[in-house]
């Protein structure tokens, strides 16, 4: 299934102007890398990936809508998968935007 691309423009236009912002098609989903470090990605079916310190994404989990990122059946560290219902709003989108965003500015550059 490809990625939702109304949630695609939606990432795109809060990271518009973002320094060292690049787009690209990876695992069925689009993803938004800034500095070469993936921050987010728009998934299939509304849902967004978002990478995070793991360390404050165990807080962040809440078993309905946001929820560990998993890929062949293993837990992925560091990522986590936010439903499309935690996302209605501009605010929000943005605040899991932002987490990622900030989170992959602590990492040096590729």
């Amino acid at each position: 299934m490809a990625y939702d691309e109304v949630l695609a423009q939606r990432i795109h236009d809060v990271l518009d102007g973002e320094p060292g912002l690049t787009s690209k098609k990876m695992f069925g989903g689009l993803g938004f890398m800034v500095d070469g470090h993936m921050a987010v990605a728009a998934g299939s079916g509304g849902a967004l990936m978002v990478r995070v310190d793991p360390a404050d994404g165990e807080s962040w989990i809440d078993g309905a809508a946001v929820a560990p990122m998993e890929m062949r059946g293993r837990e992925m560290s560091g990522w986590l998968l936010v439903d499309r219902s935690a996302l209605a709003t501009d605010e929000q989108l943005e605040l899991w935007v932002g987490r990622g965003v900030a989170f992959v500015r602590t990492l040096p550059p590729k």
